[in-house]
C-alpha cells in the first residue's frame, strides 16, 4: 500500500515537472512582447468651452391692434419683407351695440343742442344788423353756435369710429394696422375670419403679425459657471449652427448675465453675442447652435497625448526609452490641456521616445 502512494506522488511530481518545461519552452517560442512608441510633437493647444442656445433678432415686435373685431384682411406673410408704415391687416369692427346707442343718442342731442343754438343766433344776427344789441353780445351768441357745430362734428366722428374706424376728415383708419418697424414677418398667427381683440391698459391685445430686422441677429446661449468667470465680453466666438453643418460664423460676445439661473440642477449664465452675417447664408430666427469660446490658447509648445500621462500623489510621469523597449519613469511638468493633448513644461526633449499607453 505504502509502495503504491510512492509511486503516485513520484508521478505527480514528474508530470509538474513535465508541464513546467512544456510551458516554459513554449513561453521562449512566443515573440516578445513590443510597446508602442510616442514623440512629443510641437503643436497649438487650445482650451475652449462651449455654450448651447439659438440665434435670434435682437429685436422682435409683435404688432396688435387698437380695435376689436374680425380680420378682414391680410396683405402680408412669413417672410415678407415691408417698411415701416406698410398695411398689414384690415380689421373689420364689431363695435359693442350698448357703445353704439350711446354714441347716436350724443349725436341726436348734439343736432338739437345746433338747432336751439342756430335760431337764436340768427335771431341776434339780425338784431345787430339794426344795431340794436353790440357787438360783444352778438359775439357770444356766435362763440355758442360754433361751438355747438364743433360739439356735433365729434359726436359724428365719434360714432364713425365705433362703426368704419375712421372720421371724415382724417387720412388715419383705425382698422387698417400698419408695421411699426422695418424688418421681416416672421410669423402672422391670426388668419382672416379670427376674432381680434384691441390693445389696452387692462390687456395686451392679440398679436397680429410678429416682425423682426434679420440683419441684426445675435446668439443667446447658457454658460456652466465653472466656467463663466473666464470669459470677458469681446471674446470671439465660433457658432455651429445646427441645420447648417460645415458652415461656421463668427460672433463677439457683447453680454455676461450678472444673475444666474438653475439648468437641469446646475447654475448657468445667459450670454449673448452679436454674430457675424455670411451674405450667402440666411440665418433664421431660432436656429439652434453652440458657440465654441476660446479661454486659453498657447502656439508652438511641446505637448503629449494626455492618455500617455501617469498620475501619482500629483504628480506627473511618463514612460521615457532608455534603449531599445527598455523604460524608466520620469516626472514631468504639465501646462495646459485641451482634454487630448497637454503640454509639457518640462522634463522632456522634442527627440525624447515614450510609452505608449
Amino acid at each position: 500500500m505504502k509502495k503504491i502512494i510512492m509511486f503516485g506522488v513520484l508521478g505527480l511530481v514528474a508530470i509538474i515537472f513535465i508541464g513546467t518545461i512544456v510551458f516554459l519552452y513554449k513561453k521562449s517560442q512566443q515573440p516578445p512582447v513590443v510597446y508602442t512608441l510616442d514623440s512629443p510633437t510641437t503643436t497649438t493647444i487650445i482650451k475652449k468651452t462651449v455654450a448651447i442656445g439659438k440665434v435670434i433678432p435682437r429685436r422682435e415686435i409683435e404688432v396688435k391692434s387698437q380695435v376689436s373685431g374680425v380680420v378682414e384682411k391680410v396683405y402680408v406673410v412669413a417672410g415678407q419683407t415691408v417698411k415701416k408704415g406698410d398695411i398689414l391687416a384690415k380689421i373689420t369692427l364689431r363695435p359693442n351695440m350698448l357703445n353704439v346707442n350711446s354714441a347716436e343718442s350724443q349725436v341726436q342731442s348734439a343736432k338739437i343742442n345746433l338747432q336751439n343754438s342756430e335760431t337764436e343766433y340768427n335771431r341776434q344776427k339780425r338784431l345787430f344788423g339794426q344795431k340794436l344789441i353790440s357787438e360783444s353780445e352778438y359775439n357770444k351768441f356766435l362763440v355758442s353756435y360754433n361751438l355747438q357745430r364743433e360739439a356735433l362734428a365729434n359726436a359724428e366722428n365719434a360714432l364713425l369710429l365705433l362703426k368704419s374706424g375712421a372720421t371724415k376728415n382724417s387720412d388715419k383708419v383705425s382698422n387698417l394696422i400698419p408695421a411699426t418697424v422695418d424688418g421681416m414677418v416672421l410669423d402672422v398667427p391670426n388668419k382672416e375670419g379670427a376674432f381680434i381683440v384691441e390693445s389696452s391698459t387692462f390687456q395686451s391685445g392679440t398679436s397680429l403679425a410678429t416682425l423682426a430686422d434679420m440683419t441684426d441677429m445675435i446668439f443667446e446661449g447658457l454658460v456652466d459657471e465653472s466656467e463663466v468667470g473666464k470669459l470677458k465680453e469681446g471674446m470671439e466666438l465660433v457658432l455651429n449652427i445646427g441645420a447648417l453643418q460645415g458652415k461656421p460664423f463668427t460672433a463677439v460676445l457683447e453680454y455676461i448675465s450678472p444673475k444666474g439661473v438653475t439648468d437641469q440642477g446646475t447654475i448657468k449664465f445667459t450670454i449673448r453675442a452679436a454674430v457675424r452675417l455670411n451674405k450667402d447664408l440666411f440665418l433664421r430666427s431660432n436656429y439652434s447652435a453652440n458657440a465654441d469660446i476660446v479661454l486659453e490658447k498657447k502656439e508652438k509648445v511641446l505637448a503629449i497625448n494626455e492618455g500617455n500621462l501617469i498620475i501619482e500623489d500629483k504628480a506627473s510621469f511618463v514612460e521615457v526609452e532608455t534603449t531599445p523597449q527598455k523604460f524608466e519613469k520620469r516626472e514631468v511638468k504639465t501646462g495646459l490641456s485641451d482634454g487630448i493633448n497637454i503640454e509639457i513644461v518640462s522634463g522632456l526633449k522634442a527627440s525624447d521616445k515614450i510609452k505608449h499607453r
